[in-house]
Formats: structure tokens, sequence, C-alpha cells
């Protein structure tokens, strides 16, 4: 009996250190934190410092491009400090950059969006390595991974690209894209006028 005694004492001791500290999940863009909303509500509801935490923020970011979207957790602990930890832009904002299009497909699975090849994606894993969510991940899981989202964006996954052949891919392609808003801004109207 003392024995059990002995190791509920040692488990009681381990779950009172354990901290249980308030986490916020949100994306910021590089270099432009501001206690605007959404972020400053969010902020001001665990009592942080708002005008600390965006200068704070603006501060470590500011040698990132200004207005790349950064996705950010934020531990607040008891005392209202906190410790933020700041990650690499999202897989979707790198192959768009690789791809060279302004948003993915539409329609997936029967449109084409852009194109990317295996090299881009190799090296959009590695960069998401360093981020602490991705650290127990292989770099083959990673390149699946970034595969799968390229393919739920429209792009294509190709071994190599013909640079002019691309172009004029990317040419064809934004004439879709302005078909399509077309579309979008015609059926916006439509409701418009059926709700007026």
């Amino acid at each position: 009996m003392s024995r059990a005694a002995g190791k509920i004492r040692t488990v009681k001791k381990a779950i009172e250190k354990i901290e249980h500290s308030t986490k916020i999940r949100t994306f910021v863009p590089a270099g432009k934190a501001s206690p605007n909303p959404p972020l400053g509500p969010m902020l001001g509801q665990r009592g942080i410092n708002i005008a600390a935490f965006v200068k704070d923020f603006n501060e470590k970011t500011k040698d990132i491009k200004a207005g790349i979207p950064l996705p950010i957790r934020v531990y607040v602990n008891p005392d209202r400090s906190y410790r933020l930890v700041i990650h690499k832009p999202p897989v979707m904002y790198y192959l768009m950059q690789a791809a060279g299009i302004q948003r993915g497909a539409m329609q997936p699975g029967k449109e084409v969006a852009g194109k990317v090849t295996l090299k881009h994606i190799y090296e959009i894993a590695n960069i998401k390595m360093e981020d602490p969510p991705n650290i127990l991940k292989t770099l083959e899981q990673l390149c699946e991974e970034t595969i799968q989202c390229a393919q739920n964006m429209g792009i294509e996954v190709v071994k190599s690209l013909d640079a002019e052949e691309y172009q004029q891919f990317l040419e064809k392609r934004r004439e879709v894209v302005l078909e399509q808003r077309r579309e979008l801004d015609e059926k916006k109207e439509a409701k418009l006028l059926r709700t007026s």
C-alpha cells in the first residue's frame, strides 16, 4: 500500500507543476500587426498589453517581407505575460508563389490553376521542416502533404516546366479567372436583385 501511496504523491506533484496557459492561434501579416480587430480584441480578452505585443511582433518580423501571412501561436501565462511563436508562412502561400498565381482553382479536380515542379515541392517541405509542429515528421511525409495541398488547390505537380510554355498557360489562365469573376459578380447582382 505504501508503494501505491508514494506513486500517487509523485503524480500529484507532477500534476501541480503543469501550467495550463491559454493559446491564441491566428494569422498576422509580417510587420503589419495592429491593435485593430481581430488581433486587438483577442489579446485584450486575455489581458495582454496590446501595444507591447504589436511592437514585439513587428520587431521580430521586420526582416520578413511586409504583408506575408504568418501563423502565430501566443501562449498566455496566468501572470498576463506571453510567449510568442512565429511559424513559417503556410504551404498554400509558398505554392501560389512558386506557381505564380493569385488564387487556387474553383473546381480543383476539374481545372488546373498552375503548375509546380518536384523541386518546388522539396524546397517548400524543407522550409516547413523548421516549424515546431513538423519537427517529428520526415521530409518524405512533408513532401506528400505539400503535394496533397497542391492538388487540393488545383496546382499540378510536374517533373519539369518549360518557361515559355508555362507563360502561355498563365496568360490563358488569366482569361479563365476573369470569366469566373464575371460569373460570380453576375450571381451576386442577381442575388441582390432578388433580396431587394
